[in-house]
């Protein structure tokens, strides 16, 4: 069995610590099962007084786990939650799968991560890039939905950004 996290039910880490649900004394992005498994926080326990036998703070889904992240055993992965920034809306509008989100606005750009099948994603400006045609038409706008991040608003269900 493969599942073994999250430890925490009610641990939304990615929150500022001023409206994380539990462990506000934490840094915002810093998950409480990897603070007791590496530091001993909580002395080493879970919320539910278990001690903590890996750092797990997130429970990636099958898909991703062994078909994006090609994945065999536990591993180490950043996360960025694309609905924690400031800006407009959008959301990711594919059939299925996930869209690729990209380094640069064009599609040779290296995929730095990805967003599934009506994610919600924050929009912080928009800038111009390559061509791209999907679900919302064709379009050389690209989304920048994080620093370093784009996706193409051909993909996006989302109104108009500032340019960036």
């Amino acid at each position: 069995m493969w599942d073994v996290g999250p430890w925490n039910t009610t641990d939304d880490y990615w929150n500022p610590s001023a409206t994380r649900e539990m462990w506000k004394d934490l840094a915002q992005g810093k998950p409480e099962a990897q603070a007791a498994y590496q530091n001993g926080y909580n002395g080493g326990k879970d919320q539910f007084g278990r001690t903590v036998a890996n750092p797990a703070g997130i429970d990636l889904a099958d898909g991703v786990f062994w078909d994006a992240l090609q994945l065999a055993d536990n591993g180490w992965v950043d996360v960025t939650y694309l609905w924690t920034g400031d800006g407009g809306r959008g959301t990711v509008s594919i059939s299925s799968g996930y869209l690729n989100v990209r380094n640069a606005p064009n599609s040779s750009g290296a995929v730095v991560g990805m967003a599934g099948k009506s994610a919600q994603v924050t929009v912080e400006c928009q800038t111009t890039g390559e061509n791209v045609t999907g679900s919302q038409g064709t379009s050389n706008v690209w989304l920048r939905v994080n620093p370093g991040m784009y996706v193409a608003k051909a993909w996006i269900n989302a109104t108009t950004s500032p340019t960036c």
